[in-house]
């Protein structure tokens, strides 16, 4: 059976550089979640307006169809999505067997920290308060793990390698 890593979290948890180097280690396939948003989502959160809800589910579609897609192929994934409702999950759950989540986390005041350093990326780090409030934390059924981003890179791979079966 194949896995589908979603590595999730609120904007700044370094989602995108976890997992890509995830890939490198085990070398599935690689999407980045923000290259599925509508043009229409993008531009909303550049403009520093929080998504709703109805903005998200064709986002979360697309991401699910990948996952789908691959799974049937007997592939393996790792996408990044925030993931940040339980919904959202459920979702992406229901288009793979095999989906884990790997929930990134960090002080606020560390994403705010990242997010203030990066370059060139379209979500402002005045969001980062509104996803820090929609978010719902992976409960206790959920698959998956949950890896504090105050250390390197290379530690929550190593994490997330040691929980994936």
């Amino acid at each position: 059976m194949s896995t589908h890593v979603v590595v999730m979290g609120v904007t700044g948890t370094g989602k995108s550089s976890v997992a890509k180097a995830l890939q490198q280690r085990l070398g599935w396939f690689f999407a980045e979640g923000d290259d599925l948003h509508p043009a229409a989502n993008v531009a909303k959160m550049a403009a520093g307006i929080p998504l709703e809800d109805a903005d998200r589910w064709p986002w979360l579609e697309a991401i699910a169809e990948v996952t789908s897609a691959h799974a049937v192929r007997g592939e393996s994934t790792i996408v990044t999505c925030s993931a940040l409702r339980r919904a959202y999950r459920d979702r992406l759950r229901q288009a793979a067997d095999g989906t884990v989540f790997v929930h990134l986390v960090g002080s606020p005041e560390l994403l705010a920290e990242r997010m203030a350093d990066r370059k060139g990326h379209f979500m402002p780090a005045s969001l980062l308060a509104s996803q820090l409030a929609t978010l719902e934390p992976l409960e206790a059924d959920e698959l998956g793990i949950v890896v504090d981003v105050a250390g390197t890179v290379e530690a929550a791979v190593e994490q997330v390698l040691e929980f994936l079966p």
